[in-house]
């Protein structure tokens, strides 16, 4: 098992996953978020290639319209 860190909460899962496998495993939006690795927002484009380790932190921002 990894344990990460999600959103602030410890979350365990099977094995090292990429950013963008990790977003579908726990049913995350994909549209208007912003993901951060270990306080470094990774670019859309390299989640697919970003490997989630065990102890790393993620945070998913949502973009939220207002005015």
């Amino acid at each position: 098992m990894v344990t990460i860190i999600l959103n602030g909460e410890k979350k365990e899962i099977e094995s090292e996953v990429t950013l963008d496998r990790l977003l579908d495993l726990f049913s995350l939006p994909k549209q208007r978020v912003a993901v951060e690795l270990n306080k470094e927002v990774i670019s859309r484009k390299d989640w697919e290639k970003t490997t989630v380790s065990s102890e790393d932190r993620i945070e998913v921002v949502h973009f939220v319209g207002g005015g």
